[in-house]
């Protein structure tokens, strides 16, 4: 029985950035995967949805390019084509990683990975079963689409988002369940290319967990203008599938007709068929109980990525990778989830890192606020991106800054320079005095870091700085 310093079942996000830093570290690594390497946002996640809505923000652009004296003719789009964009970035990336793992001198095994008693696992593989010894084990396994009986998903008409990346072709329309993130991305896809898109979501607003309503309240007015209908505040009892057509039953009673649904209402942790009951591994709500070491409450094991629950974001789960093979190698580490920055690839950008007022002022926290506009900088008005503003928070006693809440173009970009200043307790102040380039996007955050020091410029202010 061969044996390893470190197995990983899982090569997504998580399992393939612990594999290599263990590596790194001096350790001998196998890797366990059971579809393809580098796991769900590599292959159906993250990556493949942004080489998609890339062609979506081309055609957008081309179909908008008079506003910049430019005139097309003729413009037209090919799914096909589009989905072939989308297999070339993945496989160029999947490409590289492999190069990534053979320079370690990582091992591979494809197949299922079974956690047996100890340190013990079995890997189920096309050619049989094989066993391997580890002296850690680190759970990797991610996170899929959830399935729900009653909505009778066929992976042709009612889809989810792995379907929806497959599409050869684009139905005339479509409705989206859940105002998530997916869903709100998909919704930007679909509607660039001329589908009708309805979003229909049980809560009250989109983006359930984002606490910023003016965001939330702004994205969906855009979102309206641009066509897209909502049905919020409602559940749906039944999606059905007769003649070609779908039909969703909502609450009320109500049935939509359409062509194609996608279902995006969260997804489901990987934590089944690969053992855990045979080494006693404690979840809870079908995740996986992690300390802030990622070590689970069984010695020399951990678990990373989505199965340990918390927000299923692939840089949170690289880094708890990290984290990992920092930690069995003896470094002293652990995870910070404080600043984790969040962000939804639609049109315009969403981003977020820290505490929104909101969260803050429920804490008992006094704040200050500053909110500057995309329509008051320069940049913006030159790219006719102005959609949008930056909003910092920060603490009202010492001037720290706690939470940024961005929308707008880019704002997946900018958000890097706010969880930069979150992680190292950096004031207003030293954003505000900090020379940004001009023109950019980002002396949006400069210049909103002046107003609640009453030193802005580029829009009118009542405050007045005091020396």
């Amino acid at each position: 029985m061969e044996e390893f310093d470190l197995i990983i079942i899982g090569s997504g996000s998580a399992g393939y950035v612990c594999a290599i830093r263990a590596a790194d570290l001096g350790k001998r690594v196998l890797l366990v995967e059971k579809r393809e390497l580098g796991g769900t946002c590599l292959n159906r996640g993250c990556i493949p949805t942004k080489a998609i809505l890339k062609a979506a923000e081309v055609y957008r652009e081309a179909k908008e390019s008079k506003v910049f004296g430019i005139n097309i003719n003729e413009i037209s789009f090919n799914p096909e084509e589009i989905k072939n964009w989308k297999d070339s970035v993945v496989k160029k990336l999947v490409s590289g990683l492999e190069i990534l793992i053979n320079s370690r001198k990582i091992s591979v095994k494809n197949g299922n990975g079974y956690l047996l008693d100890g340190n013990l696992i079995e890997v189920e593989t096309g050619d049989g079963k094989e066993r391997f010894k580890g002296k850690d084990i680190v759970i990797a396994t991610g996170s899929e689409p959830a399935i729900f009986k009653n909505f009778n998903i066929d992976h042709i008409n009612v889809l989810t988002s792995d379907d929806a990346l497959e599409l050869n072709e684009y139905p005339k329309e479509i409705v989206i369940v859940g105002a998530g993130a997916i869903g709100i991305e998909f919704a930007n896809f679909f509607n660039a290319f001329g589908v009708k898109v309805t979003i229909v979501e049980m809560m009250p607003q989109i983006i359930p967990t984002l606490k910023d309503k003016k965001i939330t309240n702004l994205m969906q007015r855009i979102l309206e203008k641009r066509g897209i209908d909502f049905k919020l505040g409602i559940k749906i009892e039944e999606i059905k599938n007769k003649n070609g057509r779908v039909y969703l039953t909502l609450e009320n009673g109500e049935v939509i007709e359409t062509e194609k649904v996608l279902v995006s209402i969260g997804r489901k942790f990987n934590t089944e068929n690969i053992g855990l009951e045979n080494v006693g591994i404690k979840t809870e709500k079908e995740r996986i109980v992690v300390d802030e070491y990622l070590r689970t409450n069984i010695p020399n094991h951990y678990a990373i990525g989505d199965v340990t629950g918390g927000l299923l974001l692939a840089h949170k789960a690289m880094k708890e990778g990290e984290v990992v093979a920092e930690t069995i190698s003896g470094e002293d580490v652990k995870m910070d989830y404080r600043v984790i920055p969040w962000v939804i690839f639609s049109n315009p950008e969403i981003a977020t890192v820290g505490s929104t007022e909101e969260e803050a002022k429920s804490l008992g926290t006094s704040v200050l606020k500053g909110e500057f506009p995309f329509v008051a900088n320069g940049k913006a008005v030159s790219i006719n991106s102005t959609d949008g503003f930056v909003k910092i928070v920060a603490d009202e006693k010492n001037h720290q800054i706690i939470g940024t809440q961005i929308i707008g173009y880019d704002a997946s970009n900018l958000i890097g320079e706010l969880t930069l200043a979150i992680k190292n307790n950096l004031k207003l102040e030293d954003i505000s005095d900090t020379i940004h380039t001009h023109p950019t996007l980002s002396e949006a955050i400069l210049e909103a870091s002046k107003i609640p020091l009453g030193s802005v410029i580029h829009i009118v202010n009542p405050l007045k700085k005091s020396f």
